[in-house]
């Protein structure tokens, strides 16, 4: 019995000493095919450069049915208005994310077939469209010139490099009561590029909640200030 028991203990004791690691190498080219629906207004007067208005949706208007980016934001605002510009609403499909690449290929795609300003770019979205708004424009900051994130947030890793917005003109919009994103996260972004001199100014609606971004966007006052402001050269 104890030689047994002794005969089992050497076993294991082996077998304990004899593990090892590996390391290795996989080389693998994964390629993932997306599809993005998107909405296009054309201005009346198309054969001189005109700007371009990029408008990001919330998580509300996923999907395939396009007219649902047309709920809310600068569609909206068409419906009774006018706006010389081009303006372009992507339509984020159901279950993912926003993808900074897709979005950059769209907008390069818009400007090859039409007369787009490239001086003249501006990008905006509310909910997780703003939050993809930082997201593009991090990736992105030589394209455009101006940023209107509303009821927006930005992820930690982010915010490390809000910095490099510094030179774009950004109009950050929040509700005070927003029960959906709590009013101090755009307040951190706020004061993070304020750090950096950026060229920022942040409006808190005292009595709105998360749907702040009607007031916005149903104001000739949001786009005309986008108008204003021409792309500087040499963005870091």
């Amino acid at each position: 019995m104890k030689k047994s028991m002794l005969f089992l203990f050497l076993m294991a004791f082996h077998f304990s000493f004899s593990q090892s690691d590996v390391s290795g190498i996989i080389q693998a080219d994964i390629i993932q095919k997306r599809e993005l629906g998107y909405a296009l207004h054309l201005p009346s007067n198309s054969k001189e450069k005109k700007p371009l208005i990029i408008f990001l949706h919330g998580d509300g208007e996923k999907g395939t049915d396009i007219e649902k980016v047309k709920i809310h934001g600068p569609f909206s605002y068409l419906k009774t208005h006018t706006i010389d510009a081009y303006v372009l609403a992507p339509q984020c499909r159901e279950n993912e994310l926003w993808s900074s690449e897709i979005l950059f290929r769209l907008i390069q795609k818009i400007q090859n077939e039409y007369n787009i300003d490239a001086n003249k770019i501006y990008l905006t979205g509310l909910s997780s469209g703003g939050w993809a708004t930082w997201n593009l424009a991090m990736d992105h900051p030589d394209l455009f010139a101006a940023l209107v994130p509303i009821a927006s947030f930005v992820d930690l890793l982010q915010l490390e490099e809000i910095c490099k917005l510094k030179s774009i003109p950004i109009k950050i919009f929040h509700g005070l009561l927003d029960d959906v994103v709590n009013v101090d996260y755009p307040m951190t972004v706020y004061k993070e590029l304020k750090k950096c001199d950026a060229n920022v100014k942040m409006t808190i609606f005292d009595d709105a909640n998360h749907n702040s971004w009607t007031r916005v966007y149903d104001n000739q006052e949001i786009y005309d200030w986008m108008f204003q402001q021409v792309k500087k050269p040499n963005v870091k």
